[in-house]
């Protein structure tokens, strides 16, 4: 299938990408219409063609985190990483209409051949195929046509600004900025009984204003603002101004607040940096909100991606609530798109549309792209592997050697960390990625034979060697699967999510000829190898305090939603535990707390027991400041104390000296050397199951202190 990809350089392309597979209670959509949105799909393009150090300064956010990798990881990771994103392919698009060609077995809503409108920018790009969850998408009536259902997604967002505004029949509201999303709010305004003043400087859009629902339009080159309100509600002001603006300033703030009577409302909908002059807005007790998005459930991924709705009792309009609503409107022609469609064109002229939206006086606002009615869909079938019992054991040693390896699950870290060191020492067979144009743009960096979105082809040969280093909820299925198909698995930790699935991946190694490896990489860092060194000849137990500054957890991040990421103590904090275990042997008891909140433990200390004697504190924290170094320990020992920070720097004191040691890498790099040994080279598998077993083990023991209030036998 084609989908639209655009690069950071500024260059868009039309791709041939594998079609998406339906997400998790999902649907697939053969597209056929999407929308363009000029303002922020050309901010996009303009943003992306701008030099590095426009980046910069456009991007504080993003320099700050890059500063942040360098700390901890140096400066050559930090650029790497920053190269990668820079070179990679990005989609765009959000707002689309389609056909059902395919349905996941946990959707109960849609059939195959169902109408119906996508949104969101994580799926409804301008491609061929979209996957789309269930809550993204919603069914189009009869009379809708396909390119008015394309409009939804802007639709609900001008909706849930208008629902901020929280207008009655007869207030009177200016909308300022008659772009596409405030000339939909104009629309919506109206046909919810409120009088709107529409205000722009393009006297075009002012006479699109009118046929969308205007009563008056007001350019400000010509009258100010503030007098058309006074004399339009007889110098009252108006009860809401909804601003629908980009850019940062006073300007537009102030001309709005003015206009406003006393308590009004002003909502924010663009993405306008707000500067308020406080005395005024002070004085008349405004009120300002924001507007998110298609409304309540953006940017929660138990919503958009779990598919978990609100109830209608708490929450009247959610965003998938705003499309239906949106649609309706369209259906008894309420929501009149036709003044707003400014230009259709076919799907294989996206690039020069592109072009001409960038061109200095061009007047598009709606851009409906149209798809041909038989786009590609790559034929699939059910991968039904089976364990099959044997008496065999993982090998320790593989008696020929193991040349090629597919990767399943391709993104930055893996793109950054992992791939480079195995790129050129094995041949790469297939990449399998949950986007087409990821898995294309990973197939021709590094020079995979396919790319593919769906992995039931990886499995169908038995053999070779596996790369895992997808969302961690799909960990144990795909290493289970792997080990069935007896590949040599490398998968990114953790192993699997709960003590059920390590059941499961004990029974299918012990009768596979394949192996298991677990990225647990700090065991393989150098100074890691320089402490071990030191600690294999002393006697005695020893000591080890490990602190992790992990920084607080944005909600957005996908390790908020506990059900892909299994939350951060297993889907991070087993990192640490793990390499306790690498330097201190068998664990046999934890006693663990957390601080915040109980129920999300971000922030965990636990106190572990060993078989000879030894203790490990681990402290994992997401509450911090950044100058404190991410990572840092120290190990107490007869004779030795060891101090690391980041495994950068390791200091030795023994016999009444002081040894600093510098390093510069924590472990990906040998991780990968020694894997690879194993594979091509006979050598001894580098990391045993049963190692792995046992850190899992512990970690799923520290959840269960922290919810139990007691210390737990690992």
């Amino acid at each position: 299938m084609r989908q639209l990809a655009q690069y950071q350089d500024g260059r868009l392309e039309l791709q041939e990408v594998p079609a998406p597979m339906p997400p998790p209670g999902g649907i697939l959509v053969r597209t056929t219409c999407s929308v363009i949105s000029p303002g922020t799909e050309k901010m996009k393009v303009e943003q992306a063609r701008m030099s590095l150090l426009q980046k910069a300064k456009a991007r504080p956010d993003q320099v700050k985190k890059v500063l942040d990798t360098a700390r901890t990881l140096g400066w050559k990771s930090a650029m790497e990483k920053v190269r990668n994103r820079l070179e990679s392919p990005s989609p765009l698009g959000y707002s689309a209409a389609g056909v059902v060609v395919a349905v996941d077995e946990l959707n109960t809503r849609f059939r195959v051949g169902d109408r119906v409108a996508c949104g969101g920018a994580e799926c409804a790009f301008h491609a061929e195929m979209i996957g789309v969850p269930d809550l993204l998408a919603s069914p189009v009536p009869e009379g809708v046509q396909d390119w008015q259902a394309a409009y939804t997604t802007l639709s609900a967002i001008s909706m849930q600004a208008v629902r901020q505004a929280r207008v009655q029949i007869g207030d009177r509201v200016v909308v300022m900025g008659q772009g596409l999303v405030g000339l939909l709010a104009t629309s919506l305004l109206r046909a919810s009984g409120a009088r709107v003043m529409g205000v722009d400087y393009v006297d075009s859009r002012l006479k699109t204003a009118l046929n969308m629902g205007a009563e008056i339009g007001i350019n400000p080159k010509q009258t100010k603002v503030v007098d058309a309100v006074h004399d339009w509600t007889n110098g009252e002001g108006v009860d809401a101004v909804l601003l629908c603006v980009g850019g940062k300033g006073s300007e537009a703030a102030d001309t709005a607040i003015a206009a406003l009577r006393d308590r009004g409302v002003m909502v924010i909908v663009g993405i306008y940096d707000a500067e308020l002059s406080w005395k005024t807005a002070y004085m008349k007790d405004i009120e300002v909100r924001y507007s998110r998005s298609y409304g309540p459930g953006r940017y929660d991924p138990q919503y958009e991606l779990g598919g978990k709705d609100y109830p209608i009792g708490y929450v009247r309009w959610t965003e998938n609530r705003n499309f239906d609503a949106c649609l309706q409107l369209m259906k008894t022609g309420l929501l009149d798109l036709a003044p707003v469609t400014t230009r259709r064109a076919d799907f294989s002229q996206a690039v020069s549309v592109y072009d001409a939206l960038m061109q200095p006086g061009n007047a598009d606002i709606g851009v409906v792209l149209q798809y041909e009615k038989t786009a590609i869909l790559t034929t699939r079938t059910e991968s039904e592997s089976s364990i099959v019992p044997s008496v065999t054991t993982a090998p320790l040693k593989l008696s020929s050697p193991c040349l090629a390896v597919d990767v399943i699950g391709a993104g930055n870290f893996a793109r950054t960390m992992l791939l480079p060191h195995v790129k050129g020492h094995l041949e790469l067979g297939s990449i399998v990625n949950g986007t087409g144009l990821s898995a294309r743009h990973v197939k021709e960096k590094f020079g995979f034979a396919q790319a593919e979105t769906d992995a039931t082809k990886v499995f169908q040969a038995a053999g070779g060697a596996l790369m895992i280093g997808t969302r961690h909820h799909l960990h144990a299925p795909l290493v289970l699967k792997g080990l069935a198909a007896s590949k040599q698995v490398f998968v990114e930790k953790p192993l699997c999510l709960s003590r059920e699935e390590l059941s499961e991946v004990d029974e299918a190694i012990s009768g596979s000829s394949g192996s298991v490896m677990v990225g647990f990489n700090r065991r393989f860092a150098p100074a890691t190898v320089e402490l071990k060194q030191r600690l294999s000849s002393l006697p005695g137990s020893k000591t080890l305090t490990y602190h992790v500054f992990a920084g607080p957890l944005a909600p957005d991040h996908w390790y908020a939603n506990v059900e892909e990421s299994g939350g951060r103590v297993l889907g991070e904090a087993c990192h640490f535990f793990d390499y306790a275990c690498y330097l201190l042997g068998q664990p046999v008891k934890v006693m663990a707390q957390t601080v915040g909140r109980p129920s999300f433990p971000d922030s965990v200390t636990a106190q572990i027991e060993f078989q000879d004697g030894s203790s490990a504190q681990i402290v994992y924290s997401a509450e911090g400041d950044y100058a404190f170094p991410k990572e840092s320990f120290r190990v107490f020992a007869t004779g030795l104390v060891a101090e690391c920070e980041n495994f950068q720097k390791l200091t030795l004191y023994q016999n009444r000296k002081r040894v600093v040691k510098s390093f510069s890498s924590k472990g990906h790099a040998e991780e990968m050397k020694a894997w690879l040994s194993f594979l091509k080279e006979g050598k001894a598998h580098p990391m045993a199951y049963q190692e792995v077993r046992q850190s899992m083990l512990l970690t799923f023991a520290v959840l269960e202190s922290l919810r139990q209030g007691c210390a737990v036998r690992v």
